[in-house]
C-alpha cells in the first residue's frame, strides 16, 4: 500500500491538481476497505495518515475551491462511517484562506447548535473540541488556546497539552510555565511526560536552566531511562551529578546495571554492581551475561546457573526449551574448562531433581544434554 502512496507523494510537486483528486479517492477507498479490513499490524492506517498529509499538502497548490474543500472536510470528520482519523484545519488554511476558513467556522457551528445534549464520549463533540483547540492555535490565540487545551488545571496532560500548544505558536516562555506546572502537578505517567517536553523547551530555549531541570526529574523518576536523559544533557558537567545519580539507582539494581551497561558503557563496573547490590532481574541479567561472556565465559555460568534454578522453582512448560537451550549454552561455554565436569554435574543434578517433569526431560533430551 506504501508503494503507491509513495508515486503519489513524489509526483505531489510536479502535478497537485492530479495528486489531490487521486489521493481524495484513495482516502475514500481506503476507509471503506479498513473498516471490513484486519489492520491489526497499522499499515493501513499508517498509509491513510499518509494519504491525508498528501492531500492536505496539495489542497493549495491544486486550486481546490475553498467551498468544496469545506464540503469535504465536514463529511470526512462528521458523515464518516470510519472516525479513526483526523485532519487538521490548520493544515488546510493556505488552500481555505480567510473566506474558506469563515465558512468552515460556519459549518461547525451549525453542528454546535444542532448537537444537542451528548454524552462526554460523542464523536460529534470530541471532534468539534479537536476543531476548536486546532483553530485556537491557527488563530495563535493564547487566551483560547488555554481555554480549549486545559478543560481541567487539575489533570496533568491537559496541562502538558497546553504547553504543547503553546510553543506550537512560539510562544516558547509560556510553554515552559505549563510544561513546568505539568510536570509537578504530581508523580503520574503523565507528569513524567510532561517533564520530558518542559527539558525539551529549555534545552532549546533556556539552556542555561537544562542541568538543573534534568537533575530534578530524575530526583522525582528515578530510572535508567531518566538518568540516561540526564548523562545526555549534562554533557561535560556530567562529573558533578555523577555520584548522586550511582547512589539514586542503587536502589533500584535493574536500574543502575542498565544505566552503566547501556549508557555509561562500562561493561566490567556493571557486571561488579550485578554481584554487589545485588541483581535480582533475569533480563538485565541476561543482557550483561551476553556480554560479559565474550570477556570473560566462565565467569557467567554462575549467574546462568542461578537463571536456570529460578526459571525452574515453579512448573510451567513454556519455559523448557528456553531452559534447555540455556543449560547446552553453559556446557558449550565450560567446554573444555574445568567446569566442564561441574556443568554436567548440575544437568545431572536437574535431572533428578525434576524427574518428574516429563516435557522437560525431553527437551534436555533434543537438546542432547547428557
Amino acid at each position: 500500500m506504501f508503494g503507491p502512496v509513495g508515486i503519489l507523494a513524489a509526483a505531489a510537486e510536479t502535478d497537485p491538481e492530479d495528486v489531490f483528486a487521486v489521493t481524495q479517492k484513495a482516502i475514500a477507498s481506503s476507509l471503506k476497505l479498513i473498516m471490513r479490513a484486519d489492520d491489526s499490524d497499522g499499515i493501513m492506517g499508517d498509509a491513510i495518515r499518509a494519504l491525508l498529509d498528501i492531500h492536505a499538502d496539495t489542497a493549495a497548490p491544486a486550486g481546490v475551491s475553498p467551498t468544496t474543500l469545506v464540503t469535504w472536510m465536514i463529511k470526512f470528520q462528521f458523515e464518516n462511517e470510519c472516525d479513526f482519523f483526523t485532519i487538521d484545519p490548520a493544515d488546510y488554511a493556505p488552500a481555505l484562506g480567510d473566506k474558506g476558513i469563515a465558512r468552515y467556522r460556519e459549518q461547525l457551528g451549525e453542528i454546535r447548535d444542532n448537537l444537542g445534549p451528548v454524552s462526554e464520549f460523542n464523536h460529534d463533540k470530541s471532534a468539534l473540541e479537536y476543531n476548536d483547540q486546532r483553530l485556537a492555535i491557527l488563530d495563535r490565540d493564547v487566551d483560547a488556546i488555554i481555554r480549549t487545551h486545559c478543560l481541567n488545571p487539575e489533570n496533568a496532560a491537559w496541562l502538558h497539552d497546553t504547553a504543547r500548544a503553546l510553543a506550537e505558536i512560539g510562544e516558547y516562555d509560556l510553554a515552559i510555565d505549563w510544561a513546568h506546572r505539568a510536570t509537578y502537578f504530581g508523580l503520574s505517567f503523565q507528569s513524567e511526560t510532561a517533564a520530558n517536553t518542559w527539558c525539551e523547551l529549555l534545552a532549546a530555549h533556556r539552556p542555561d536552566d537544562l542541568l538543573a531541570a534534568r537533575t530534578d526529574v530524575f530526583r522525582r523518576w528515578p530510572s535508567a531511562k531518566t538518568a540516561a536523559k540526564l548523562h545526555a544533557d549534562a554533557g561535560n558537567d556530567w562529573p558533578t551529578v555523577r555520584d548522586d545519580v550511582t547512589a539514586v539507582l542503587a536502589a533500584s539494581p535493574a536500574d543502575a546495571v542498565s544505566f552503566t551497561l547501556d549508557v555509561i558503557g562500562d561493561l566490567r563496573a556493571a557486571w561488579e554492581q550485578a554481584h554487589e547490590l545485588p541483581l535480582t532481574d533475569i533480563d538485565v541479567w541476561l543482557d550483561l551475561i551476553k556480554k560479559y561472556e565474550k570477556i570473560d565465559r566462565l565467569a557467567v555460568l554462575t549467574p546462568l546457573r542461578e537463571i536456570v534454578d529460578a526459571e525452574l522453582e515453579q512448573a510451567n512448560a513454556r519455559f523448557y526449551k528456553t531452559v534447555a537451550r540455556r543449560v547446552k549454552h553453559m556446557r558449550t561455554l565450560a567446554r573444555g574448562s574445568d567446569q566442564a565436569a561441574d556443568v554436567d554435574a548440575f544437568i545431572a543434578e536437574l535431572r533428578k531433581r525434576h524427574n518428574r517433569r516429563k516435557r522437560l526431560l525431553a527437551e534436555f533430551d533434543r537438546a542432547g544434554l547428557p
